[in-house]
């Protein structure tokens, strides 16, 4: 096969050809030619006590298994239903991206003329074709000068994601009450580990509203005007949640009160989350590995 490779720092290098069985992917693989792929952001975590946990990792094969359901192509595309898979696992010492101690709120941009996920789609699932579409966009983010998308859906402008995170709202709602405000699982959002975890945690802790309901850039300004946002942040198996402190909506900042409210919630899941991830407070969401 001819190979040709490419790097930032020298541009184009010299062909050259190479025998096909020397390849651990076939170049005919469907999975780069129709994305017929998928991963998983499992990790495995090295614990105070020298001991290695894997986090809630039922919730990460279940996941694995419908996205894999998923990506089976239909004969009428052309394309044979796979028989053969590949997996890989990465076995690499991860950082976390909190090891430095620093916490910094992101930017976001979000425009309605991009679209991450639609209904009938496969948002839902952890596929690569995703993100690859995604990136496009990202750039166009940081252009502006925000760090992030936040993807929206719909007329109405739905808040649904951030960048490749969930998203969540505390503020004091419509009624008046203190309110933690995710959206809904209806086929467009990725169910997050974090996501879930977050969610169990507030529910068991008892002490505001949980929510998993549809929130409109409209909501949003309405109760920023308001005063009634008290933080924003996104949630992830890489970074555990990610404070928000702008968005860039119709060429306006819409500042996020994230920062000066502590951010106490957001620090408090950081820290709940992690202790357990790390071993710090026993659990059962963690699997050791011998």
């Amino acid at each position: 096969m001819l190979t040709i490779e490419w790097s930032l720092a020298s541009g184009w290098e010299k062909p050259y050809i190479k025998p096909l069985e020397n390849l651990s992917l076939h170049p005919a693989s469907s999975a780069l030619h129709y994305a017929i792929e998928l991963f998983e952001g499992m990790k495995a975590y090295r614990g105070v006590d020298g001991k290695i946990r894997l986090f809630r990792p039922t919730l990460n094969m279940d996941r694995m298994a419908r996205s894999a359901r998923r990506t089976t192509l239909p004969p009428s595309l052309g394309v044979k239903k796979p028989t053969k898979a590949l997996l890989y696992v990465i076995l690499s010492p991860v950082g976390s991206y909190f090891a430095s101690g620093s916490f910094n709120p992101i930017s976001l941009w979000a425009d309605p003329k991009y679209v991450r996920a639609w209904k009938g789609g496969t948002g839902d699932c952890k596929l690569g074709g995703n993100y690859g579409s995604a990136i496009y966009a990202q750039q166009e983010a940081l252009e502006f000068g925000c760090q992030q998308v936040l993807w929206l859906y719909g007329e109405d402008h739905q808040i649904t994601e951030v960048g490749t995170m969930n998203l969540f709202l505390y503020w004091i709602n419509e009624d008046g009450e203190n309110e933690l405000a995710t959206p809904p699982l209806d086929g467009i959002i990725l169910p997050g580990v974090t996501r879930q975890s977050i969610l169990d945690l507030a529910l068991n802790w008892g002490e505001f509203k949980v929510s998993e309901r549809y929130i409109t850039m409209s909501d949003l300004t309405a109760a920023l005007e308001e005063s009634r946002v008290k933080e924003m942040f996104g949630a992830g198996t890489a970074c555990i949640v990610c404070p928000i402190s702008k968005i860039l909506y119709k060429g306006k900042h819409l500042h996020i009160p994230t920062m000066e409210n502590g951010p106490e919630l957001t620090t408090r899941f950081l820290n709940k989350l992690s202790d357990i991830q790390y071993g710090r407070e026993d659990s059962d969401w963690t699997v050791l590995v011998s």
